[in-house]
């Protein structure tokens, strides 16, 4: 790369950190670190949710499918997150609200306790903090195989150094500093994505490239399915990507407790959704377009950083790959505050009876601390990507497939339609899913279609039937559903100055 471009990524590992050193004033408490006090404007939790929902992964696995397949990599991976964040603007993104402003809850898990009880709130949070290990792992080695195809930087240095920065900032300065770091990466992709859909069309003839593309496309790359990713995979697709992106991961769960009010709440899962189904075209199409650009290339997820490398000038070069790091960076921050949550206000109290005493300082030590400790993990196994399968192994096949059984009792837990499903139907669905999993994956070695929706059906089976076979009805459980599901709330009303007044 030229000096330009090495400027360039400089300068955006600089303003990331000075972000985080400036959030750092910001919090204070425990609650500011995790939810950000419930003072998170809309739009800020709405671009942060939509940042922390997809990285690199988006630059190098899904560059690849849409080289060699076209435009069902848009479906399944990104239309199925849109339509569900949609679904869970109304049926999620309030209830999580709720819980942070009426239970005093900060980590996505400690509702479960009472919902349920520890041994399901603990067999959940283990399984997902390991589940992110091996999912983040692979944000980093896409990120890494990204800075090597564009600098030459051996993949171990590239995973030390994203994780180092995204490790200071998200360490120090907590949700905010994600947050905001997340509002300047949206503004640096944006740009990023705008230059390289620029360079491409001016490559194709005009701005007419973007319909005259497709006629000389095989034809098969405008069929939004494969015979690999099938129309099943694509509906089951929108059932994980709902539950997923709507506190699955509970990192996204965060942005909705983070904001004022449920209006707020939902004002923003609207955002992310709309940004999800119409932004990721805009970064997609030169994927789409690289097979006419540089055809017959031997690698086809190297196709995206190839085509920059090829076609932008110094200094550009050098933007796109800082609009590509801070897909990686957005996510892996706010998944690493969501652990640390997990870990310090769910896990470790029930490890070490001493934590459910400590003082707002004690806490905010733990959750960096923890912090610390989860993203070095992360970055560790990282370097052992490949053996676990690449980048698209990891992220389709384990985490797609594992995810429901994690996040069926999760949600599911929260709506009235199921508050006869108990502890028992909880621990029994989560464990019937991943046995699901292991049996279709490693004993049928089945398709994908039958790999990623075996675990979530069973789950959803098993949680749903023994709720109504084997009712487990208790008062503390309705308590908790009639608490976060009554929409007392009204809309923000105007004061007479014309400022807003919260609900």
């Amino acid at each position: 790369m030229h000096l330009l471009d090495w400027i360039m990524v400089s300068a955006y590992f600089v303003l990331m950190v000075v972000i985080g050193l400036w959030s750092h004033s910001r919090v204070n408490t425990v609650s500011d670190f995790f939810t950000a006090g419930g003072k998170m404007p809309w739009w800020l939790a709405g671009i942060s949710h939509h940042m922390s929902g997809y990285s690199a992964v988006l630059f190098v696995a899904y560059a690849g499918v849409a080289y060699t397949d076209g435009i069902t990599v848009y479906f399944w991976g990104m239309a199925s997150i849109g339509i569900g964040v949609g679904i869970g603007s109304w049926l999620f993104a309030s209830r999580w609200n709720r819980l942070r402003s009426k239970l005093g809850v900060s980590s996505p898990l400690e509702y479960l306790a009472k919902r349920f009880n520890v041994p399901t709130q603990q067999a959940l949070a283990w399984s997902g903090s390991l589940l992110k290990i091996f999912d983040i792992a692979a944000k980093w080695f896409a990120v890494a195989t990204i800075l090597n195809v564009f600098a030459g930087v051996p993949y171990t240095w590239g995973i030390i150094i994203t994780g180092s920065i995204t490790l200071i900032y998200c360490t120090v300065g907590g949700l905010w500093a994600d947050a905001l770091t997340d509002f300047g990466q949206f503004v640096i992709q944006a740009i990023a994505a705008i230059v390289m859909l620029w360079v491409v069309l001016d490559k194709l003839g005009g701005v007419s490239g973007l319909w005259t593309v497709w006629r000389d496309l095989p034809p098969s790359h405008l069929n939004p399915t494969t015979s690999k990713f099938t129309t099943v995979v694509l509906l089951v697709y929108v059932l994980v990507k709902t539950l997923e992106y709507n506190g699955g991961m509970w990192n996204l769960a965060q942005r909705y407790m983070a904001a004022p009010n449920t209006f707020e709440a939902r004002r923003g899962a609207r955002l992310s959704s709309i940004l999800y189904l119409v932004w990721p075209l805009v970064m997609m199409f030169p994927m789409f377009a690289a097979p006419l650009l540089i055809p017959n290339i031997s690698n086809p997820n190297n196709a995206y950083a190839i085509m920059t490398t090829t076609f932008l000038p110094p200094g550009l070069v050098g933007l796109v790959l800082a609009g590509i790091f801070s897909h990686t960076m957005a996510m892996v921050s706010s998944d690493a505050n969501a652990i640390s949550a997990v870990i310090t206000r769910d896990m470790m109290p029930v490890l070490w009876k001493k934590a459910k005493n400590f003082t707002e300082s004690q806490g905010l030590l733990a959750a960096r601390v923890s912090t610390v400790i989860f993203v070095v993990l992360t970055m560790a196994v990282a370097t052992q990507a490949e053996k676990l399968g690449g980048v698209l192994g990891i992220v389709v096949l384990w985490v797609a497939a594992l995810m429901g059984p994690i996040s069926v009792p999760l949600l599911l837990g929260m709506l009235p339609a199921f508050r006869r499903s108990g502890s028992r139907a909880a621990l029994i669905s989560w464990a019937g899913g991943l046995i699901a999993y292991a049996i279709a994956y490693y004993g049928y070695n089945a398709t994908l279609a039958v790999t990623v929706s075996t675990p979530i059906l069973v789950s959803l089976a098993l949680f749903i039937g023994l709720g109504y076979l084997m009712p487990e009805r208790k008062a503390g459980t309705d308590a908790i559903i009639d608490t976060i599901d009554r929409d007392d709330d009204v809309l923000p009303r105007k004061s007479q100055d014309g400022t807003t007044v919260p609900a």
